[in-house]
């Protein structure tokens, strides 16, 4: 069906271009739409396409983590040409009449699947005394979920390794405990008794130290997140918000509940915990669409 389905996308982008007079971006970004359509109804002819099918390629499109406005932008895409195949006469009724954007939940920054955390994981060189601190720095920010300033702030004293835990001082000055995993755990050991003793001073009273033996920073450590990140060929800069929200994902998706995680990351109110729901809702319904063999 590729052949009769691209002709007709064609035929809208051509009336966007020439007769309405639609901006080169403009076009573009409804191109991208329209090519996701067409792989949606690789099989089948667009015009058969119901309103329950397109229901089906929102919410496909929601689960892949797009931000609402581009899901809302692709909706007003769908009405549009399917109004443009209505006028044409290819089809009767319009389908997409009724289709609606998502509600505006506050956008979820891109976050890591699993695999691309182990990429960017493994990028660092354990066998050079930087490389090591590295390691142990991205394991730990995984592990936590902790926020940037928290993870540079931390000090030897708030470790407890033999408990798998950590003291972590958050905003508002409210203390926490975070539980660390055993693979981070492994990486701050070795870190603290190979690599720290060349770098650190011997007074600094911080567990991360930059290459000169001072306190790491939080902009060295974005630039070291990001150097990994391209590293590992991930498919966009990384911010260490991307790694935290993939901490936060990742629990929920394993079966964590929202309190726990709230707990874990320092959210003084659960609805800004409530955020991730959203992401995980969006993949289940795409995931029902896409296996029950009645849906």
């Amino acid at each position: 069906m590729a052949g009769p389905n691209k002709a007709l996308v064609d035929a809208y982008l051509d009336e966007l271009r020439g007769v309405r007079r639609l901006s080169a971006n403009t076009v573009e970004s409804y191109h991208r739409d329209l090519k996701g359509l067409l792989r949606f109804a690789a099989r089948r002819r667009i015009v058969t396409l119901t309103r329950s099918d397109l229901e089906v390629f929102v919410r496909q499109l929601m689960a892949t983590g797009l931000s609402p406005r581009s899901v809302a932008r692709a909706v007003a895409c769908l009405r549009g040409f399917f109004r443009f195949l209505v006028g044409d006469g290819h089809l009767r009724e319009n389908p997409a009449h009724e289709i609606r954007a998502p509600r505006a939940w506050p956008s979820l920054p891109k976050f890591l699947s699993c695999d691309q955390v182990e990429q960017l994981l493994d990028e660092p060189d354990p066998s050079t005394a930087i490389g090591l601190r590295d390691r142990a720095l991205l394991e730990l920010l995984y592990a936590t979920g902790m926020r940037v300033s928290e993870l540079v702030s931390v000090k030897p004293l708030d470790l407890n390794l033999k408990g798998g835990y950590l003291t972590c001082m958050g905003k508002g000055s409210k203390e926490r405990l975070v539980p660390i995993g055993r693979s981070a755990v492994k990486w701050i050991r070795q870190y603290q008794r190979t690599s720290r003793p060349i770098l650190a001073k011997s007074n600094s009273p911080w567990l991360f130290v930059n290459a000169r033996g001072g306190p790491l920073s939080r902009v060295g450590f974005w630039k070291i997140l990001k150097k990994y990140g391209k590293q590992a060929g991930l498919p966009y800069q990384l911010s260490p918000h991307v790694v935290r929200h993939s901490f936060a994902t990742h629990l929920l998706e394993r079966g964590a509940d929202l309190r726990s995680i709230q707990t874990l990351l320092g959210h003084a109110d659960l609805s800004t915990t409530q955020i991730y729901t959203h992401i995980l809702e969006a993949r289940l319904k795409a995931a029902y669409d896409k296996f029950h063999p009645r849906s």
